[in-house]
């Protein structure tokens, strides 16, 4: 958890959770010129022989939007889903403030959310592999558990710790629900120590 990541609260099981990532993609429906943008704005990157899009970052809230000529955009590092849609919209208004037109508003939608939490006690990552369904261990090559949850579908990284990361959800309601249901089997089945 960074000092910049958003908290969203505590779960059912009492786990802290705070988003770290959301990806949202947008769309507006029409072509961009690239090199019109960066000629408007000294401060994004476009360079066409690295990368086809453009980087417009953003210090409030601080995001990085890809824009691509095709009218797509992609914005990362927003801490919460409602700072995702108020990035993609604040990157549509200053394109419209400096003439580069937009004829309509940004469909947004979230495609990924990466979050971290604290379960607050210590996992027997052996026994939890064993006993979680979809779940790998693999100590060797990777120091925790990666468990597949069907309902909601996501992908958790657990440690030992019972520090996780959950990725994979498209609404923080998502990564509260399978917190939730983690923690909450881990306590049933006796793999949670305090």
């Amino acid at each position: 958890m960074g000092p910049s990541s958003h908290t969203i609260g505590v779960p059912q099981t009492g786990a802290t959770i705070s988003v770290e990532n959301v990806v949202a993609s947008a769309s507006v429906d029409q072509r961009f010129d690239l090199d019109l943008i960066s000629k408007h704005f000294l401060d994004v990157e476009y360079r066409p022989r690295v990368f086809p899009g453009l980087v417009f970052r953003l210090k409030d809230p601080k995001t990085a939007t890809l824009i691509f000529s095709s009218g797509k955009m992609v914005c990362t590092g927003a801490k919460s889903e409602g700072l995702a849609r108020r990035a993609v919209k604040a990157v549509v208004r200053r394109l419209r403030e400096r003439g580069i037109p937009v004829n309509s508003e940004a469909d947004v939608t979230v495609q990924n959310i990466v979050a971290s939490a604290n379960l607050g006690g210590k996992i027997d990552l052996g026994e939890a592999a064993r006993q979680l369904p979809k779940s790998m261990y693999e100590p060797a090559q990777f120091p925790g558990i990666i468990h597949r949850m069907a309902d909601p579908k996501t992908v958790i990284l657990l440690f030992s710790s019972g520090k996780l990361v959950c990725t994979g959800a498209k609404r923080e309601t998502e990564v509260y629900r399978a917190v939730d249901n983690l923690h909450a089997t881990l306590e049933q089945k006796g793999l949670m120590t305090y």
